[in-house]
């Protein structure tokens, strides 16, 4: 199977809710939520592309050859890659159905770990989003980040104690869904998550823990102060409010803020192994790619999930190689500038 062929059963699969545009932007989808788009005009989404095109890198090749290394360790593993298949949930309430919730979390979660990587899975309003993930993950060998929605604290407890049984590496939870439609739509509303909370979720468990849609350097302070082992700066992909910047924008003010007390990663738009690039020289330590995981999962299963990952693994290696990084430390701020 080649990396068209992927594209082209895609597209198949996920019309009319997905087109699988030759550039996924937020432009042809917008304000289609429930559905793969940014909420309203869609700006929230197609802000995040806009924001990665106007940052260029600069070549350096006069260096010694070397085998670039995009090695990270994380939760005491070692990964081959700093990027990773972001949370998303409700095959058939966000797409067309053509892949079950479990499904599609067994094929990213398969996927990415062929390549080195590994994969968030979802969670909704419906309880089968989460719970098809568990034996996934276990499977997995508990490599597998499972990510609540930010629930009343029984509920969280009670999928922490099923995560614990399965042995994942880790969780999340993304408290940018607090205002989500589809959650209210199906009677199950979420609300904002206190410092106080958080951390009586970190002291519930050793299992590391990601809070996932902090958009200011007070917030990602307020984590850290909690004890979180990680953060990802994130707009839901523009699907919870239209007036937001570009997550990526809000990475050199949160690094500032919290400096190493937590790992950061960034979602929002990126699309290639120059946006990985870009997005580590800004301050974050990984990135999370969404709807390009859902399209080639939809194309080709774990096989379309691994072409993907392999696919960017290359073009940041090539990056990293056209601009004297031999490794993810070298990628520094001075190898990137706004046009």
């Amino acid at each position: 199977m080649t990396y068209q062929e992927v594209l082209d059963n895609a597209r198949k699969n996920m019309l009319p809710r997905c087109k699988v545009c030759p550039e996924c932007n937020g432009i042809a989808c917008k304000g289609q939520v429930p559905g793969v788009g940014g909420v309203g005009s869609g700006r929230a989404f197609t802000i995040c592309r806009e924001y990665l095109e106007k940052i260029k890198v600069r070549m350096d090749v006069i260096h010694e050859p070397y085998e670039n290394d995009t090695s990270i360790e994380l939760f005491g593993r070692k990964f081959d890659v700093p990027f990773f298949a972001a949370p998303i949930g409700g095959m058939t309430l966000n797409f067309t159905g053509s892949l079950t919730d479990e499904e599609y979390s067994r094929a990213v979660v398969d996927g990415t770990r062929e390549a080195g990587g590994f994969a968030f899975t979802g969670d909704g309003p419906v309880d089968e989003y989460f719970l098809s993930s568990l034996p996934v993950i276990r499977d997995a060998g508990g490599v597998g980040v499972a990510t609540l929605k930010p629930w009343k604290q029984e509920k969280v407890f009670d999928h922490i104690r099923r995560l614990e049984e399965v042995d994942a590496m880790a969780f999340a939870m993304d408290v940018d869904s607090a205002s989500l439609i589809n959650l209210k739509l199906l009677g199950k509303p979420v609300y904002p998550k206190p410092e106080r909370e958080i951390r009586e979720i970190v002291e519930s468990t050793a299992m590391p823990f990601i809070v996932k849609g902090i958009m200011t350097g007070d917030s990602a302070k307020r984590c850290a102060d909690a004890g979180v082992y990680g953060i990802v700066v994130s707009s839901h992909g523009g699907r919870v409010m239209e007036d937001m910047p570009a997550p990526a924008s809000m990475l050199e003010e949160i690094r500032a803020t919290v400096g190493g007390d937590v790992r950061i990663f960034v979602d929002g738009g990126i699309r290639s192994g120059a946006d990985v690039f870009k997005c580590l020289a800004l301050g974050a330590d990984a990135v999370l790619i969404g709807r390009p995981y859902a399209i080639v999962a939809h194309g080709g299963g774990s096989e379309g999930v691994r072409l993907y990952t392999e696919k960017i693994k290359d073009e940041l290696k090539t990056v990293m190689m056209m601009t004297g990084c031999e490794t993810l430390k070298d990628i520094t701020r001075d190898k990137i500038m706004f046009v």
